[in-house]
């Protein structure tokens, strides 16, 4: 926080609206907690979430509490299984009637109100309570909607859905005060679905974790030792697995790579698309292949450098849709990016403009395949060299100290 704003005295009330938040570490808890907390020297911030569903699931937290300078509300909601999709959208209903009444009972007057669009009805519920009491709602897009639907084939755009989507979009957009987006390409996605409303939009990347996140030697590493991987390039993807994600294009890679005995994937975390994956490395008999566990944001420090590159991997119409925030931490251990996404999308913009890395395109196996035998003629000096300017870049661009100037600025 900066000097001035240390001294200044909260006269404002924010509203932080998100269906997870602390003790929630998943990407969009962590993401919505930290934002609220480094802005609580300059607003009264209070956070209206849900209980914990993803990385805490089964912790019953506080209905009232106040943590880090945040008064927290949660609201009761459904916990059942989120990778269920009729029990997904079960909990989505309950939590968001749940945090309309609360919104409605707690907004006041002249209140700013931060919204993220996780879960998609989330953010109109918000809307709504705000112009009912006449409150100011600041729209923060992480994933677009109804492109998203439409990237992993549960809609097409020409479809009911997505055209319900988007006229209830542009009621949205209309009404919001400023929308904020993660990405550069969403921003040009935005600007294009908001044309004619004039709504102010700005683009805040998330940040890496500078702090807990950092290089270390690959010798000694203790991932690496049990996993037997002293001799291997490894390849890791640490993330949500979900039907964003290009999963398939990295099992192809695998299975014609499989006769060379250098490079090896390793796959930590959940998702829809494991149980997929841990049946297709079943079937083909992948020897070059580990799948593990998800593992806490507190041992990051250990995995994230528990490999030579890291992977960051969107499908195809993703560009523009969503912007996977693991990518600020792969630089923040000093490690290459191999990215999976669309020339122009900001996944590539960050890979390519610090030169951390190389792009693939969605799908395409063979420049895959290639890029991994790029990767393997780097020599030590040269991998070392494209590590340490991935941490220049994380340091430099990807602070959460700029990222809370930048809120501060934008909500102020």
């Amino acid at each position: 926080m900066t000097e001035t704003a240390s001294h200044t005295t909260p006269d404002r009330r924010l509203w932080v609206v998100t269906e997870l938040y602390y003790p929630e570490e998943t990407s969009t808890g962590y993401y919505m907690t930290k934002i609220a907390e480094g802005l609580a020297g300059d607003f009264e911030v209070s956070a209206l979430c849900g209980q914990p569903n993803y990385s805490k699931r089964g912790t019953k937290a506080a209905k009232r509490e106040i943590h880090n300078r945040v008064s927290i509300y949660r609201a009761f909601g459904t916990t059942l299984d989120k990778n269920v999709i009729p029990f997904r959208l079960i909990n989505m209903i309950t939590l968001s009637f749940a945090l309309f009444f609360r919104a409605v009972s707690q907004l006041k007057q002249g209140d700013k109100v931060l919204v993220v669009t996780t879960p998609p009805l989330l953010p109109f519920i918000a809307a709504l309570a705000s112009l009912i009491k006449g409150s100011e709602y600041i729209l923060l897009i992480h994933d677009n909607y109804p492109e998203i639907l439409n990237a992993v084939g549960k809609s097409s755009p020409h479809s009911i859905v997505s055209r319900v989507l988007a006229f209830a979009n542009r009621w949205l957009y209309k009404y919001a005060s400023k929308i904020i987006v993660v990405g550069r390409d969403m921003e040009e996605l935005v600007a294009r679905k908001t044309a004619g409303l004039d709504i102010p939009i700005v683009t805040i990347p998330n940040w890496a974790e500078l702090e807990s996140v950092k290089p270390q030697p690959r010798q000694g590493n203790r991932l690496i030792k049990e996993l037997g991987l002293e001799d291997k390039f490894v390849f890791l993807y640490a993330g949500n697995m979900g039907y964003p994600n290009d999963i398939e294009i990295l099992v192809k890679c695998a299975d014609e790579l499989r006769s060379d005995p250098r490079p090896h994937f390793v796959f930590l975390g959940a998702g829809v698309k494991r149980a997929w994956l841990e049946r297709a490395v079943k079937e083909l008999e992948l020897a070059n292949v580990t799948i593990l566990d998800p593992k806490p944001r507190s041992e990051q420090i250990e995995f994230l450098n528990a490999c030579d590159a890291g992977i960051v991997s969107l499908i195809s119409q993703m560009k523009g849709v969503s912007m996977p925030s693991r990518t600020y931490n792969i630089l923040a251990a000093g490690k290459p990016i191999l990215a999976i996404a669309e020339p122009g999308s900001e996944i590539a913009r960050v890979t390519e403009e610090d030169n951390v890395g190389y792009v693939v395109k969605p799908g395409d196996v063979c420049s895959l395949n290639n890029v991994v035998s790029d990767f393997l003629l780097l020599d030590a000096d040269e991998l070392a060299a494209m590590g340490e300017r991935a941490r220049k870049a994380a340091v430099s661009k990807y602070s959460l100290e700029r990222a809370i100037d930048a809120y501060r600025a934008a909500i102020s």
